[in-house]
């Protein structure tokens, strides 16, 4: 590879694709310079780009004659399609073809196989999906949000020192501050996980550790990282996401009433808009997969032109921060 990495994306990955995402990657080559391997049925790929000339020279496209929907099973599709886009994409990633990986495909396929043809990384128990919170004007990360539903407090706290370090190398944050979702803000809330998982977090020096906090706190940015099992992360998530577009939907409708119409709802709007640019999931890209042994995003299946762009930019970003060197010994010493 040159010095300048090259990201593989799944150009078939996600509700809007092949359109969508070719456009992202169009997007991101000529304005980032970002070099993408865009992977897929050519025939498909090729119609898309053509549609918006000239081609960038940061991009080429790389084969993959199947495709895994979002309603297939995981693990069997990720085992048995093994010409898929996403399979093809982590291969890349596996031979050094590509620097990372990024897909707004089937998340559960995504982490088979993931797993599957590149492994964990060693010490790591169990690799953790990450949502990105832009919630409160700063960037939060909640972790896990669905790669594991069970977990134990080892696994937590190897999400807490993950999270850290992807905040650490790719945001810039120092010395992020890490957080455990309970039920309560005192030490003996929470069940025999969380308790559990309190009592090693205290213990562990090398973070930075401010305690539990409360599904209330999530959206104010009082915490970097916040860790919890994937059962709650992911009921949290989408409630969020539920709530988000209820907001915006009556919002959008007092608006354009009669009694906003003139000079007050222009001033509305443009502070709704303003808000929602701040808030927007597109802007930051699609989160992580922590843990495996290559560097993997997996992004919102809704994702649009600019969430792939978002997201190339920080896969690329991450691959030259270094990060995945620097998860491995926090991995080791687990």
């Amino acid at each position: 590879m040159t010095s300048e990495p090259v990201i593989a994306l799944d150009a078939m990955g996600g509700d809007h694709a092949p359109q969508e995402i070719v456009k992202g990657a169009v997007l991101a080559a000529r304005e980032l310079g970002v070099q993408v391997a865009l992977v897929g049925p050519p025939a498909l790929v090729e119609a898309e780009l053509a549609k918006h000339p000239p081609r960038p020279e940061g991009i080429r496209l790389v084969a993959a004659s199947e495709v895994i929907g979002m309603d297939e099973h995981p693990a069997q599709a990720a085992r048995h399609k093994k010409d898929s886009s996403i399979v093809v994409g982590l291969k890349l990633l596996k031979q050094g073809e590509a620097a990372a990986f990024v897909s707004a495909g089937n998340t559960g396929a995504v982490l088979a196989g993931s797993i599957m043809y590149l492994g964990r990384l060693r010490g790591i128990e169990r690799p953790s999906l990450v949502a990105l919170l832009p919630l409160s004007g700063r960037l939060s990360l909640l972790l896990d949000v669905g790669a594991n539903a069970d977990c134990k407090p080892e696994y937590l706290v190897q999400f807490a020192e993950m999270g850290s370090v992807y905040l650490e190398r790719v945001w810039k944050v120092e010395k992020p501050r890490v957080a455990l979702l309970s039920i309560g803000e005192e030490e003996s809330k929470g069940n025999q996980l969380v308790q559990e998982t309190y009592a090693r977090l205290k213990k562990a020096s090398h973070l930075n550790f401010i305690g539990n906090v409360e599904g209330k706190d999530i959206a104010s940015g009082v915490a970097d990282v916040i860790v919890t099992d994937g059962f709650t992360g992911n009921v949290v998530v989408k409630t969020m996401e539920g709530i988000a577009g209820f907001i915006r939907s009556q919002l959008e409708g007092s608006i354009r009433s009669k009694w906003y119409y003139w000079l007050p709802g222009l001033a509305l709007r443009g502070a709704f808009r303003s808000v929602q640019k701040r808030t927007d999931y597109r802007e930051y890209g699609a989160g992580p997969l922590l843990g495996v042994n290559g560097l993997v995003f997996v992004g919102h299946g809704r994702s649009d032109a600019l969430a792939i762009k978002s997201s190339l930019r920080v896969a690329r970003e991450a691959a030259l921060s270094g990060m995945l060197e620097a998860l491995r010994p926090a991995a080791g010493g687990t």
